[in-house]
C-alpha cells in the first residue's frame, strides 16, 4: 500500500541520526523536507543527543533526535518519503550500522503493526536502543511500546555516553 492513508491523519514517530558531515544540519533539512510534503506535518521535535555508535563501534559518535509527525500518507508512502529524503541528502548505504550522513526511520505509525518487506513498524529493535528511546521519551514519555512507556523502557537501559545537547 502506498500513497495516501484515506486522508485520515495518523500520529507517527520517526528517529533521525547521523555521524558524518554536519548531522545537525542534515536532520534539520530532513525535518524541513518532511514538513514541506503535502501529506506530512512535523508536530514536535526532540533535542539533539550525542550518542556512542551502536553495533559497529569504531566510528564517530552520532547525533540523534526524534520527531512526532501527523501524516495522511500510508505507511509505505511515508517510508518512500523518508528514503527519498535520505537520497536527496546523498546518503550512501555501504555497511550495516556503519557511518552515515542521515538516517530517517519510522518508529511508530499510530497503533498499527506492519510487517512487510523493508517495512517493520513498530521498529523491531527500538526497545533495546537507548539512542532511539532517549529522544523519543523526551517528546512522548508515556507513549506505550509493547505495553511499557517510552520513559520506563529507557530507564531500564544503559544510557552511559548519551548526552542531551543544549
Amino acid at each position: 500500500m502506498s500513497g495516501r492513508n484515506n486522508s485520515r491523519a495518523s500520529a507517527v514517530f520517526v528517529s533521525l541520526g547521523g555521524n558524518l558531515g554536519d548531522p545537525a544540519a542534515s536532520m534539520g533539512k530532513s525535518l524541513r523536507m518532511l514538513d514541506e510534503d503535502a501529506g506530512t506535518t512535523v508536530v514536535r521535535v526532540s533535542s539533539l543527543y550525542r550518542t556512542p555508535p551502536w553495533g559497529k563501534t569504531d566510528q564517530p559518535d552520532f547525533l540523534n533526535a526524534a520527531a512526532e509527525l501527523s501524516t495522511t500518507l500510508a505507511p509505505r508512502g511515508l517510508l518512500d518519503l523518508c528514503l527519498e529524503i535520505e537520497r536527496r541528502l546523498k546518503r550512501v548505504r555501504e555497511e550495516r550500522w556503519g557511518p552515515r550522513l542521515i538516517d530517517v526511520d519510522i518508529l511508530v505509525f499510530g497503533d498499527r503493526a506492519i510487517h512487510e518487506v523493508g517495512l517493520d513498524v513498530p521498529h523491531p529493535r527500538m526497545l533495546e536502543r537507548a539512542f532511539v528511546l532517549a529522544p523519543l521519551a523526551e517528546i512522548a514519555p508515556s507513549l506505550l511500546l509493547k505495553g511499557v512507556s517510552a520513559a520506563d523502557r529507557l530507564a531500564a537501559l544503559d544510557t552511559a555516553g548519551i548526552e542531551q545537547l543544549p
